[in-house]
Protein backbone atom coordinates (compact mmCIF):
# COMPACT_ATOMS: atom_id res chain seq x y z
CA UNK A 1 0.00 0.00 0.00
CA UNK A 2 1.63 3.05 -1.09
CA UNK A 3 1.95 6.37 1.16
CA UNK A 4 -1.27 8.15 -0.82
CA UNK A 5 -3.75 5.36 0.08
CA UNK A 6 -2.40 5.03 3.82
CA UNK A 7 -2.76 8.59 4.20
CA UNK A 8 -6.61 8.62 2.60
CA UNK A 9 -7.34 5.76 4.33
CA UNK A 10 -6.07 7.26 8.02
CA UNK A 11 -8.46 10.67 7.17
CA UNK A 12 -11.64 8.63 6.13
CA UNK A 13 -11.23 6.86 9.08
CA UNK A 14 -10.65 10.30 11.80
CA UNK A 15 -13.71 11.62 9.58
CA UNK A 16 -15.68 8.44 10.54
CA UNK A 17 -14.99 8.94 14.64
CA UNK A 18 -15.34 12.73 14.03
CA UNK A 19 -19.10 12.04 12.43
CA UNK A 20 -19.82 9.44 15.26
CA UNK A 21 -18.62 11.76 18.14
CA UNK A 22 -20.09 15.01 16.50
CA UNK A 23 -23.90 12.87 16.85
CA UNK A 24 -22.88 12.29 20.07
CA UNK A 25 -21.76 15.45 21.27
CA UNK A 26 -24.82 16.75 20.11
CA UNK A 27 -27.69 14.63 21.49
CA UNK A 28 -25.57 14.56 24.80
CA UNK A 29 -26.03 18.35 24.41
CA UNK A 30 -29.27 18.39 23.59
CA UNK A 31 -30.54 15.86 26.63
CA UNK A 32 -28.77 17.72 28.80
CA UNK A 33 -29.53 21.79 27.96
CA UNK A 34 -33.55 20.09 27.39
CA UNK A 35 -32.91 18.32 31.29
CA UNK A 36 -31.10 21.46 33.05
CA UNK A 37 -32.52 24.27 31.13
CA UNK A 38 -35.31 24.37 28.60
CA UNK A 39 -37.11 23.03 25.86
CA UNK A 40 -36.35 25.88 23.23
CA UNK A 41 -32.21 26.25 24.34
CA UNK A 42 -32.55 21.90 23.77
CA UNK A 43 -34.20 22.97 20.08
CA UNK A 44 -32.00 25.57 19.34
CA UNK A 45 -29.07 23.48 19.93
CA UNK A 46 -29.97 20.51 18.10
CA UNK A 47 -31.03 23.00 14.84
CA UNK A 48 -27.88 24.50 15.18
CA UNK A 49 -25.94 21.28 14.98
CA UNK A 50 -27.75 19.82 12.69
CA UNK A 51 -27.53 22.52 10.00
CA UNK A 52 -23.71 22.73 10.98
CA UNK A 53 -23.35 18.94 10.65
CA UNK A 54 -25.15 18.68 7.11
CA UNK A 55 -23.02 21.44 6.09
CA UNK A 56 -19.79 19.72 6.88
CA UNK A 57 -20.64 16.42 5.30
CA UNK A 58 -22.11 17.80 2.06
CA UNK A 59 -18.57 20.11 1.99
CA UNK A 60 -16.91 16.76 2.42
CA UNK A 61 -18.80 15.20 -0.24
CA UNK A 62 -17.85 17.49 -2.51
CA UNK A 63 -14.31 17.59 -1.17
CA UNK A 64 -14.02 13.96 -2.22
CA UNK A 65 -15.02 14.60 -5.88
CA UNK A 66 -12.91 17.29 -6.42
CA UNK A 67 -9.84 15.14 -4.86
CA UNK A 68 -11.02 11.95 -6.89
CA UNK A 69 -11.07 14.70 -10.33
CA UNK A 70 -7.56 15.94 -9.10
CA UNK A 71 -5.87 12.19 -8.66
CA UNK A 72 -7.24 11.50 -12.32
CA UNK A 73 -5.50 14.45 -13.59
CA UNK A 74 -2.10 13.14 -11.93
CA UNK A 75 -1.97 15.50 -9.15
CA UNK A 76 -1.71 18.08 -11.95
CA UNK A 77 -3.19 21.22 -10.03
CA UNK A 78 -3.28 22.78 -13.12
CA UNK A 79 -4.64 20.04 -15.90
CA UNK A 80 -7.93 19.84 -13.20
CA UNK A 81 -10.47 21.11 -15.73
CA UNK A 82 -10.90 24.95 -14.92
CA UNK A 83 -14.68 23.98 -14.79
CA UNK A 84 -14.54 21.84 -12.03
CA UNK A 85 -12.35 24.24 -9.71
CA UNK A 86 -15.37 26.88 -10.68
CA UNK A 87 -18.10 23.93 -9.97
CA UNK A 88 -16.52 23.18 -6.52
CA UNK A 89 -16.43 27.13 -5.35
CA UNK A 90 -19.83 27.73 -5.99
CA UNK A 91 -21.29 24.81 -4.82
CA UNK A 92 -18.89 26.05 -1.38
CA UNK A 93 -20.24 29.47 -1.79
CA UNK A 94 -23.92 28.64 -2.64
CA UNK A 95 -23.81 26.01 0.66
CA UNK A 96 -22.69 29.24 2.44
CA UNK A 97 -24.93 31.29 1.35
CA UNK A 98 -28.21 29.07 2.13
CA UNK A 99 -27.40 28.59 5.52
CA UNK A 100 -26.77 32.34 5.94
CA UNK A 101 -30.54 32.46 5.01
CA UNK A 102 -31.55 29.65 6.70
CA UNK A 103 -30.13 31.21 10.10
CA UNK A 104 -31.05 34.57 8.89
CA UNK A 105 -35.14 33.47 8.89
CA UNK A 106 -34.64 30.92 12.19
CA UNK A 107 -33.60 33.92 13.99
CA UNK A 108 -36.13 36.51 12.18
CA UNK A 109 -39.09 34.47 12.22
CA UNK A 110 -38.38 31.41 14.56
CA UNK A 111 -38.54 31.91 18.36
CA UNK A 112 -35.22 30.57 18.93
CA UNK A 113 -32.30 30.84 21.39
CA UNK A 114 -28.94 32.47 19.91
CA UNK A 115 -26.82 30.87 22.66
CA UNK A 116 -28.22 27.60 21.61
CA UNK A 117 -27.95 27.89 18.12
CA UNK A 118 -24.22 29.18 18.06
CA UNK A 119 -23.49 25.97 20.84
CA UNK A 120 -25.43 24.04 18.43
CA UNK A 121 -23.18 25.25 15.05
CA UNK A 122 -20.29 24.62 16.97
CA UNK A 123 -20.14 20.86 17.78
CA UNK A 124 -18.60 20.04 14.80
CA UNK A 125 -15.99 21.71 15.41
CA UNK A 126 -15.63 20.92 18.94
CA UNK A 127 -15.75 17.58 17.39
CA UNK A 128 -12.99 18.11 14.97
CA UNK A 129 -11.20 19.48 17.70
CA UNK A 130 -11.45 16.74 20.32
CA UNK A 131 -11.21 13.63 17.64
CA UNK A 132 -7.92 14.93 16.01
CA UNK A 133 -6.48 15.50 19.82
CA UNK A 134 -7.32 12.14 20.82
CA UNK A 135 -7.03 10.01 17.98
CA UNK A 136 -5.60 11.78 15.43
CA UNK A 137 -1.87 11.71 16.50
CA UNK A 138 -2.72 7.95 17.12
CA UNK A 139 -3.59 7.04 13.55
CA UNK A 140 -1.55 8.87 11.79
CA UNK A 141 1.36 7.40 13.99
CA UNK A 142 0.04 3.51 13.41
CA UNK A 143 -0.14 4.44 9.35
CA UNK A 144 3.74 5.94 9.79
CA UNK A 145 4.82 2.71 11.15
CA UNK A 146 3.04 0.48 8.72
CA UNK A 147 4.96 2.22 6.00
CA UNK A 148 7.98 2.11 7.68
Amino acid sequence: MDCANMAAEAGSTLLRHVQRFNWMLLAVLTAGSWYIFSVTLAQSILIGGLLASVSFFMLRRDVDLFMVNFSQAGMNWRAVKKLEKIKFFLKFYGRLAVLAVVMYLLITRVSIDIVGLVIGLSTIMLSVVIVVLSKGSMLLSTQRFKGA
